[in-house]
């Protein structure tokens, strides 16, 4: 028997190697490989990112040191605004033992033109993993971190890079797997296992914001992911409030696929309807991102400020479309689980009127900050994963070093 940690159980031992041993067989694609789309990943890559995360979890909370690397950085490349994702990357790579070094764009040769491809290369000599989020331009967020990584693997295949390292979608214009792998981590947490959301409703529901300009990102990356799962995924919004074509498509081609559905709706109180799980969030019409996007590489301010006006009008005729007490009493005994990636627009606390009632809102407030708790630990899986051959036998190796995260108590 192996000498235990401090606060270190013999029965916390035994759970922890059972459920190493239960994914050691398991087979992935993960190895080496980039996280850029989760539609890009197997049913199985996806379930060990969340059997890994659930682990590293576990053993943060029990002191048990999982930090794998003694020097090297991670990269943190956020070209818009964030608070939840920066935090979880910066989190998970501490966790590892990865310093963190942002990229500041403004203050680097990005500023003077420097290729995309030449940075890429300038920042890795010494790094094991870049994070980015590129949500602005519509069809150019996942394209610039697929041009990151074509540039690592020519300068790690010419030896101009000791590793390759890993490239982590934080949030492009089309998906933002660590928020949706974290909200399914969270769904798993609630009703105990991936399969008992078999058949589970989900409402994916636009919601009004005072603000126009919001991501796709979020409600495609969720009707991608859960249609995957056999549940009854129902996407509603405004007419006019369309997501990317293709990914509507793809999300109604998976649900076919899995057993589960899925449905658009115009009316949020009808797709409330008998619901378990609902996700009131703002987002950008499709059409809208298109001449956003346009207008932001021309530098057309005047044309940015008359679109803009032209959707925040065009928002307020759907003011009611607001998540509040009389949705909820249409959904699954009145109680539906609520999830929002965050911060919300809250009425009468952050906004006049926004995405959900204030008193909603604050009874499902802890839950939401949960949800969130979960991303620090599915971002550390996902480099795990991608660093680790066999992720279960790098688990198994720190059991094994027995070593505490806190040497002193």
């Amino acid at each position: 028997m192996l000498p235990l940690p401090l606060k270190y159980s013999v029965l916390m031992y035994s759970q922890l190697s059972s459920a190493i041993e239960a994914i050691q067989g398991a087979k992935t694609t993960l190895h080496q490989k980039d996280f850029l789309l989760t539609w890009e990943k197997s049913r199985e890559d996806l379930e060990m990112i969340l059997e890994v995360a659930a682990l590293l979890s576990t053993m943060r909370r029990h002191n048990i040191s999982t930090r794998v690397y003694d020097s090297g950085l991670a990269v943190s490349n956020f070209r818009d605004k964030s608070t939840r994702t920066r935090f979880s990357f910066a989190s998970a790579s501490n966790m590892l033992g990865l310093s963190v070094q942002d990229l500041d764009e403004e203050k680097s040769q990005i500023a003077h033109g420097e290729t995309v491809r030449e940075t890429a290369a300038m920042i890795s000599f010494l790094t094991d993993f870049i994070g980015i989020r590129d949500d602005i331009y519509l069809g150019e967020g996942n394209r610039y971190m697929r041009e990151v990584a074509a540039s690592l693997d020519e300068s790690h295949a010419h030896g101009v890079l000791p590793i390759r390292p890993g490239v982590i979608n934080l949030q492009c214009d089309m998906d933002h797997p660590t928020q949706s792998l974290a909200d399914l981590m969270h769904l798993k947490h609630q009703f105990g296992s991936l399969e008992a959301l078999r058949g589970k409703k989900i409402v994916m529901s636009w919601a009004y914001s005072p603000s126009y300009g919001k991501p796709l990102s979020v409600p495609q990356g969720i009707i991608a992911l859960m249609t995957r799962l056999g549940m009854d995924v129902h996407l509603a919004y405004p007419e006019g409030y369309g997501l990317i074509p293709d990914i509507t498509e793809m999300a109604r081609r998976q649900a076919a696929e899995s057993g589960g559905s899925f449905a658009v709706h115009h009316d949020m109180g009808e797709a409330m309807k008998g619901a378990h799980i609902v996700y009131p969030k703002s987002w950008a019409p499709y059409h809208i991102m298109e001449k956003r996007t346009q207008w932001l590489k021309e530098g057309n301010t005047v044309a940015l400020r008359e679109l803009e006006r032209e959707c925040l009008d065009n928002n307020a005729k759907y003011v009611d479309w607001e998540y509040g007490r009389r949705h909820k009493a249409l959904t699954n005994n009145g109680d539906a689980l609520y999830m929002h990636c965050l911060p919300a627009d809250i009425s009468g606390v952050s906004c006049e009127r926004g995405e959900v009632e204030a008193d909603v809102f604050e009874a499902a407030r802890l839950q939401t900050y949960m949800e969130a708790g979960y991303k620090p630990y599915v971002i550390a899986a996902m480099m795990w994963c991608y660093r680790f051959e066999s992720p279960a036998l790098a688990l198994k190796k720190l059991l094994e070093r027995n070593k505490g995260r806190l040497d002193i108590v």
